[in-house]
């Protein structure tokens, strides 16, 4: 993989027949916060993660550095970078790093993240020499409680997007993905709002309209966007055609009658109120240009394309280049071993994005555009 220079270790894809010595090199050089053998066969095996090796003539296996990718985004996470101990300094590390950019790029990952010790003085120094930019920190991240810096890289040098800055705000249900979307815009745009958990449970109650296979229901377009209005933000809806929304994710006929009756008294409600409501599917160009004039777009994704699953779900639009759209997803996808680091300035490409944002079988688009509050409003 990598034209080694005479006597330096080779940079090469890992194979399952080096589990035992990847399994003895986390042994060697850390102390805590080793991934168990177990994780290490899996990381191997699966197809969203990338594991490379620094491979000795004389040692074996004396370093390696393992990239997660996240589904649907262009975004590589490094999950973890070691080296032996007794090739410290002989710059493997680097070597390593550099190897896990070019893969990353391969696989159409145009930023690499990760997290560092805040005690790792000497993988600061190293991160930051090859152009990694600090942006933010998790307290008490590592089991011994020590604190981590995170740090991102462009692998394109060119990319220079336009973002928003946008609190981010976890859900802490799996179908308050919508009310966690309506927080992270009303903190951009009100400073003084003060995100909680009974925040987000007071938007999801407000707007519910969805009907699940079993379980709790989701928020529609129209309860976010009058949950949105009544706290006096400036809010337009869009949606790409009239109608009943979303019926499809429910068989019942008596369930789909409860969602058309709730939907259409929002409609109602939407109409008494003044609250804009547009049809019509938002253009890429429209959408930036909304962007840039200030407003916070909310939009309806379909999860397939990230999470492997069916389901609608809201994101928030954080900022564009020109080749990505930026989002804050409020859901962590822990199974896969992602972090909120994960969830913050997404990038996605523009015509991914554009084939994302439509759910079901009909294309449903749905954007709200979330502005300052009216005026008498605030």
């Amino acid at each position: 993989m990598s034209s080694a220079p005479s006597g330096a270790p080779a940079i090469r894809p890992a194979t399952p027949d080096d589990l035992e010595a990847l399994a003895a090199l986390e042994v060697a050089a850390f102390d805590d916060d080793r991934i168990t053998r177990r994780a290490l066969r899996h990381l191997l095996l699966r197809a969203h993660a990338a594991v490379l090796v620094a491979d000795d003539p004389d040692h074996g296996v004396v370093g390696s550095v393992i990239l997660l990718f996240s589904r649907g985004t262009a975004t590589a996470r490094l999950y973890s970078i070691a080296v032996d101990p007794r090739m410290r300094g002989r710059g493997v590390g680097r070597r390593l790093v550099e190897a896990a950019e070019a893969e990353a790029w391969s696989h159409e990952r145009a930023w690499v993240r990760l997290e560092i010790r805040r005690d790792n003085g000497a993988s600061v120094a190293l991160f930051e020499s090859l152009g990694y930019r600090r942006f933010g920190e998790y307290a008490d991240y590592y089991a011994d409680h020590m604190g981590a810096w995170r740090y991102e890289k462009a692998v394109d040098a060119g990319l220079r997007p336009t973002l928003v800055r946008v609190p981010y705000y976890r859900q802490t249900l799996d179908f308050t993905c919508g009310p966690a979307a309506l927080i992270m815009a009303f903190t951009a745009l009100d400073p003084d709002l003060v995100p909680d958990r009974a925040l987000e449970l007071r938007l999801w109650r407000e707007a519910t309209t969805v009907f699940m296979t079993s379980g709790h229901g989701g928020c529609g377009p129209y309860g976010l966007a009058l949950a949105a209005w009544n706290r006096g933000f400036d809010v337009e809806l869009h949606l790409s055609s009239e109608g009943s929304l979303m019926l499809e994710s429910v068989r019942s006929p008596e369930k789909k009658e409860v969602m058309a009756l709730v939907q259409a008294d929002m409609e109602r409600e939407a109409a008494r109120v003044g609250l804009p409501v547009h049809f019509g599917r938002v253009s890429p160009e429209a959408l930036e240009d909304r962007f840039r004039a200030g407003a916070v777009p909310v939009v309806l994704i379909s999860s397939w394309a990230i999470y492997g699953t069916r389901a609608p779900h809201w994101v928030v639009i954080t900022g564009f280049d020109e080749h990505f759209v930026y989002v804050r997803d409020p859901f962590i996808d822990e199974a896969e071993g992602e972090t909120a680091a994960d969830s913050i300035n997404m990038p996605i490409g523009r015509v991914q994005f554009d084939r994302m944002a439509r759910y079901g079988r009909r294309g449903l688009g749905a954007v709200l555009f979330i502005g300052p509050h009216r005026p008498g409003e605030a």
